[in-house]
């Protein structure tokens, strides 16, 4: 499946409504992932920090619920069937990225191509795993006890964002800072501050 020109521009630019679901994912989801580390008050009849946690949570689902809605639905270029990686070609370019790393180049590629794709494809899997899996306790756990069954299970496949969401914003976060070290500021458009 050749690109046309016209997909790969669009591709190379990132609209207004990814950049706004992408902040909003920024701060909701990684405010709920610290707020998290308190959330284990909610044993406790005063359970401040889980209280926050939850509803910050919230937020960041509303936001992954979003940003699924417009990957599936939004214009063709940043739909997932424009960018994740699950075909031969797609695939192809996520190997050649990563021989680019090995011999310690940085792969040039278009934002959601590659290795790039790869990353951005599990964070939303990992955000969206947490957001299904913090509604689902939101639905039923009742603070002041402990989780027992299912509610149990729930929330220890909750707890497993404890180490996925601090490894994608690891990953992520060196690969922004590697590509601004190169010249390459697409972050600044992150915080609306506009291109160097």
């Amino acid at each position: 499946m050749d690109e046309t020109p016209t997909q790969t521009q669009q591709a190379t630019d990132l609209d207004g409504a990814t950049i706004f679901l992408h902040f909003g994912l920024m701060v909701f989801g990684v405010a709920a992932w610290l707020a998290g580390y308190g959330a284990g008050d909610y044993k406790h009849a005063r359970h401040f920090w889980f209280s926050v946690h939850k509803w910050l949570g919230l937020g960041a689902a509303a936001f992954v619920a979003a940003r699924l809605g417009y990957g599936l639905w939004g214009p063709e270029a940043v739909r997932f069937t424009a960018w994740v990686p699950y075909t031969p070609e797609r695939l192809k370019m996520v190997l050649e990225d990563l021989r680019c790393l090995v011999s310690f180049k940085l792969p040039e590629r278009a934002p959601r191509q590659g290795l790039a794709g790869l990353w951005e494809a599990f964070g939303i899997a990992v955000f969206t795993w947490m957001a299904a899996t913090g509604f689902l306790m939101f639905l039923y756990l009742t603070p002041g006890a402990r989780a027992r069954g299912f509610v149990w299970l729930v929330k220890e496949l909750h707890e497993l964002g404890e180490w996925l969401v601090p490894l994608f914003l690891a990953v992520h976060l060196a690969a922004v800072t590697l590509h601004a070290l190169s010249g390459d500021h697409r972050w600044r458009k992150m915080f609306f501050l506009g291109e160097k």
